[in-house]
């Protein structure tokens, strides 16, 4: 199978109780799980871009992907994460950074597109109509950091998205947590939020809610469904990069077998996984580990 996957890469300052750390972040969490999921015959296409500064980081992952739309740039952004046991992390971005150059050509060899919006200017609105326009498979949608705007400080606050009934329209898969859910609606309760997106032609919706697991809902011809899966118990150590994980190995399982409920523990399973990693290495060990925790079952 061939997925092209879409968004920033961005270098991660994490600020941890009394703990700074200098990461690869951004698109590399989705990649770098892709990549624990993908066959030989496989084939990851990475757009993003990257700079000579950072790409050190970023080398080992990005070494086993097909290099077509991976494009260099002057720099790419730093964002500064204050992470509490708790609650949504505080991201303050050193600049903001320009939407990416899609491809335009043979879409449709793609088997799935997932697109990350790591920094919320991943891609405009018309880019991503023009990818729906060209491209007949199914395209994957994680709200993430689209959902924050941006202050004179360029800090990270929620807001209500504009016009996400135009983006819905092109979506077939949208991931968001439960704070970014409230962001893509005036409505204020779960219920009516994913209700209103189905009707805009979302297939699937996944709502995580992190320790209490996700919850995926299903529009299917006549009737709606959701699918529910407590989190995998770890002692965690790290929340940054799970969403991400999370949905490259939700979407790759998804494509590959076409089974929610599989797709959905597989997903849970390595994003739990990864709570428990504290350096971008250790995101290398993900089959291994999810492996050997199953054989232990």
């Amino acid at each position: 199978m061939n997925f092209l996957v879409i968004g920033h890469s961005v270098v991660d300052k994490i600020i941890d109780k009394d703990s700074i750390s200098i990461k690869p972040g951004g698109i590399f969490y989705t990649v770098v799980s892709f990549l624990s999921q993908m066959q030989s015959t496989d084939k990851l296409y990475l757009c993003t871009s990257i700079d000579k500064k950072n790409e050190i980081l970023f080398n080992d992952t990005y070494a086993r992907v097909e290099k077509e739309f991976l494009a260099p740039a002057e720099s790419i952004p730093s964002v500064e994460l204050v992470v509490d046991i708790v609650g949504e992390r505080k991201e303050t971005y050193s600049q903001t950074a320009q939407n990416l150059f899609l491809p335009a050509d043979d879409l449709n060899r793609f088997d799935g597109i997932l697109i990350n919006m790591i920094s919320g200017y991943d891609i405009s609105l018309n880019q991503l109509k023009n990818l729906r326009m060209n491209y007949d498979g199914l395209i994957y949608f994680d709200v993430h950091t689209f959902s924050r705007g941006v202050d004179k400080n360029l800090n990270r606050i929620f807001r209500r998205i504009e016009d996400f009934n135009e983006w819905s329209g092109c979506i077939d898969i949208l991931q968001t947590n439960e704070s970014e859910l409230l962001t893509l609606s005036d409505q204020k309760d779960e219920a009516s939020i994913v209700e209103e997106l189905f009707s805009f032609g979302i297939r699937q919706v996944i709502v995580t809610k992190a320790e209490k697991g996700a919850t995926v809902f299903i529009k299917e011809k006549n009737s709606h469904k959701k699918v529910h899966k407590d989190a995998l118990q770890t002692k965690v150590v790290n929340k940054v990069g799970c969403g991400d994980v999370f949905g490259a190995v939700y979407f790759y399982n998804y494509i590959k077998n076409k089974n929610v409920l599989l797709a959905l523990e597989q997903a849970n399973l390595f994003a739990g996984i990864a709570t428990t990693y504290s350096e971008a290495k250790d995101y290398l060990n993900l089959k291994k580990d999810a492996n050997e925790r199953i054989s232990k079952k």
